[in-house]
């Protein structure tokens, strides 16, 4: 009579030579976090710039402000003024604006840069994964079916 081959004895062989790799989950885990902390870093350093610029902008309006607010001995001189400052505003709002157009240009390229990289590394990591799990799957199907 034929023996009969244990199939739970063989699945748990099978199952027991399959390792379980927690050195991938910490790597993604880590790569993850790094990612994380360079994408704050470039939304922290565009807050900061944008911030620096709106205190510029805010500064030399103030300036213009008080400029016009002066005292004239003529009621033309009030009428020139306001046409400076409305003049000079518009200049200072379009190279301000330029100066933010800038700031969000480079937090774009900067995103783009990280997550190309990111692409790159995981594709990479995912392959050597791939070729690991199926080297390690075809030993651990060699040693069951060697019983």
């Amino acid at each position: 009579m034929a023996k009969t081959q244990d199939m739970t004895a063989m699945f748990k062989d099978m199952m027991g030579a399959f390792p379980v790799d927690t050195a991938s989950m910490e790597g993604a885990f880590k790569s993850a976090t790094t990612l994380n902390e360079k994408l704050s870093g470039v939304a922290l350093e565009a807050a900061e710039k944008s911030t620096e610029v709106s205190n510029k902008w805010t500064k030399e309006t103030l300036a213009k402000l008080a400029d016009m607010s002066k005292a004239k001995t003529e009621p033309a001189d009030y009428a020139k003024a306001m046409t400076d400052f409305a003049s000079s505003s518009a200049e200072v709002a379009a190279e301000n604006m330029a100066a933010f157009a800038e700031i969000a240009k480079k937090v774009q390229m900067e995103t783009v840069e990280l997550m190309m990289a990111v692409g790159k590394d995981m594709g990479e990591e995912a392959q050597t994964a791939m070729k690991k799990a199926s080297t390690d799957a075809q030993a651990a199907v060699k040693k069951a079916t060697a019983k």
